[in-house]
């Protein structure tokens, strides 16, 4: 359906004249159709061990930090 400015100013209108609790209904309305008509975007499943090698953990790890020896 090809749409002329003429249509959509038409559009704007009717819901321009409907009383604010059926403004809402409308725009909850074009939400869901904007969200039904977005393509899917299926989460890909993660493959185990895929961060393998991407932290590094350094030899001093288990040690005392210096800004709490007064702590101890």
């Amino acid at each position: 359906m090809k749409q002329s400015s003429a249509y959509n100013i038409d559009i704007y209108n009717k819901i321009f004249a409907l009383p604010k609790e059926l403004k809402a209904e409308v725009l909850q309305f074009a939400e869901f159709l904007t969200a039904k008509n977005l393509p899917s975007t299926k989460i890909k499943e993660r493959e185990f061990g895929c961060a393998k090698n991407a932290f590094v953990i350094g030899e001093n790890f288990d040690e005392p930090l210096d800004e709490f020896k007064d702590y101890m």
